[in-house]
């Protein structure tokens, strides 16, 4: 792609999310320039038109093409107890703080798929937390909500997940918390009782619940730095007073806005764990 063809393609990028604000008042025009084209080139490469403005129309005509599209625009790619020193410093470092609160509230933001919202219930129900716990789990994908709800993962990737399981600490087996089903398992419906699914936007809605543990792994780095801050903002103001944030290993809260509002508690290889002062 040549200098022009870059330049329309990037004008085109911006008529697209001006676009989907207005019709779907979804908000994407702070999303790191460079993800958005990667992600908008990998879109229009699959739709079969030749140009963004193409795709557009029937973005604007057509709420399944919008559905569609969203696959590109949020990132869908995770796994269960995904960094496993993450929750293992959860389970060894953060809970028994947690514990001593009559209830517990966390939320998972950008749960996509919800193999962290479940590997969350999991350890909750492991150190004996879950009955009073609530997991708020959101995204803005209504179809990566929709899977995350259902709780159902392929056999395939079974293995990979007990392995971070046990990695992280596991008390058991992985398999003592689903049940297996055709191709795939179905998580304990138990677990289900204190997760709440709903759409969220950092980009756009407010705080919404008081919490004691924010878990926003791998999300903020699709982000430029005007929107990290609106982001860790919402998190500093739903958090309790020496509430926990826990980030991706590559995030940090250190050069934004709110870098005084919070202190790094736990620092080593994947784990980002910080602390709301």
């Amino acid at each position: 792609m040549n200098s022009e063809d870059s330049q329309l393609f990037d004008l085109e990028i911006k008529a697209l999310l001006e676009a989907i604000l207005l019709h779907y008042q979804q908000d994407f025009r702070l999303y790191s320039p460079a993800s958005l084209r990667r992600r908008l080139r990998q879109a229009l490469a699959q739709s079969g038109f030749e140009r963004l403005s193409q795709l557009q129309d029937h973005v604007l005509r057509d709420g399944e093409h919008f559905t569609r599209l969203l696959q590109f625009l949020t990132v869908q790619v995770s796994e269960m107890f995904r960094d496993p020193a993450y929750f293992r410093s959860l389970r060894e470092n953060v809970l028994p703080e947690l514990s001593t609160w009559p209830s517990i509230k966390i939320w998972v933001a950008g749960c996509s798929r919800g193999e962290e919202v479940w590997s969350m219930a999991v350890l909750l129900k492991e150190e004996g937390l879950l009955e009073r716990s609530i997991i708020y789990a959101t995204d803005i994908n209504p179809e990566a909500l929709r899977q995350a709800e259902a709780g159902v993962f392929p056999l395939d990737r079974v293995q990979r997940f007990s392995s971070n399981y046990l990695a992280a600490g596991g008390r058991g087996s992985l398999s003592d918390h689903y049940h297996a089903a055709y191709d795939g398992i179905v998580f304990d419906r138990q677990l289900k009782r204190q997760i709440v699914f709903a759409d969220h936007s950092l980009a756009t809605d407010a705080v919404f619940s008081e919490v004691h543990l924010v878990s926003c792994r791998n999300v903020l780095i699709y982000f430029d730095q005007t929107l990290q801050d609106r982001a860790v903002g919402l998190f500093r103001e739903s958090l309790v007073r020496r509430g926990f944030v826990g980030l991706g290993s590559r995030e940090s809260l250190q050069f934004g806005r709110h870098a005084g509002d919070f202190e790094l508690c736990f620092a080593e290889p994947d784990v980002r764990i910080y602390r709301r002062v």
